[in-house]
């Protein structure tokens, strides 16, 4: 069967596709037989080295699929073969095939496409936890940076969906207002002369302390990715410049979030897909021969919602 593999950590030229062995089930495990696979940032920085945790070159890159369970380990019910499901990786998603451990399956529903899934997916899981974290509430005004990306477009739904307020900072402009944006700015917000009570932000960078003073009194901010990289390490100066505001930061990680409560949170959220509250957005789907190149679109900052790549 056919893979892509990272050679060594660089630029996009260094995923190859190779041909390897079929792989086999092993205790707790099944083979899935991979009808989609989800590309995002976290593919870019593990192929570059650049991710807190990622295995040494050579290994398989792809962090969620959906597909069809096609064998089964020692230990794992035989009835799910056949079955069509979700699962987060880690790595190793790339690939005609894949190796992923039974307790990390999430059935689709019918109506769940395996493209759908991963355009929904660990973006749509992220939004979903950070908005809930950060009390996002009907009224509110909420902030999304990097909007047109896989967390944002998410987020801007979900967030109107809770009866929101959504303004969103991208290069998109009025394309997210079908998404549920009441209101569009560029990338840095700055024609718009408000505070918001969120701020969603899966871009992170040098603009961090700025976004950080415009929110309100009991505001609160999440950081929920690193697209432009990690601010500088004083960026909470205006966190404490603004003390007597009561501002909330954090960070969240999915490494962080219990197998439990990621599976459960995917679930509602194809729920609300079958209910047609939340809208899969995929940019492109492609072959896996062109999984270099979809790394490629992702770093032109041109894309819109989720590249696929159907094996």
């Amino acid at each position: 069967m056919k893979v892509v593999k990272v050679s060594a950590f660089g630029a996009a030229d260094v995923l190859q596709v190779e041909d390897v062995a079929a792989p086999v089930a092993g205790p707790g495990q099944v083979v899935v037989e991979v009808e989609a696979a989800g590309v995002g940032f976290v593919d870019l920085m593990m192929r570059a080295g650049m991710y807190p945790v990622f295995p040494e070159p050579g290994f398989v890159p792809g962090v969620e699929l959906a597909g069809k369970v096609i064998s089964v380990g020692e230990g794992v019910d035989a009835n799910l073969v056949g079955a069509r499901a979700y699962a987060l990786t880690g790595h190793g998603a790339c690939g005609e095939q894949a190796v992923v451990d039974a307790a990390a399956l999430v059935p689709l529903p019918a109506g769940i496409e395996p493209a759908d899934a991963v355009a929904l997916g660990v973006n749509a899981i992220v939004a979903q936890i950070a908005l809930k974290r950060m009390g996002a509430a009907a009224g509110e005004t909420v902030l999304v940076r990097g909007a047109s990306g896989g967390i944002g477009i998410m987020a801007t739904q979900l967030a109107a969906a809770l009866g929101c307020r959504v303004i969103t900072a991208s290069a998109s402009g009025d394309a997210l207002k079908a998404y549920g944006a009441a209101l569009t700015s560029d990338r840095d917000a700055s024609d718009v002369d408000e505070e918001f009570d969120v701020i969603v932000d899966p871009v992170g960078g040098a603009g961090v302390p700025g976004f950080l003073g415009r929110l309100k009194v009991n505001g609160r901010m999440t950081a929920c990715g690193g697209a432009s990289g990690f601010p500088a390490p004083d960026f909470a100066a205006p966190l404490l410049a603004n003390f007597g505001k009561s501002l909330t930061v954090s960070a969240l990680s999915l490494n962080s979030v219990p197998p439990a409560e990621l599976a459960a949170t995917l679930l509602d959220l194809f729920e609300l897909k079958r209910a047609g509250k939340l809208k899969p957005v995929i940019h492109a789907t492609l072959p896996l021969a062109s999984t270099a190149d979809a790394h490629r679109q992702i770093e032109s900052g041109e894309v819109f919602g989720k590249i696929v790549i159907a094996p």
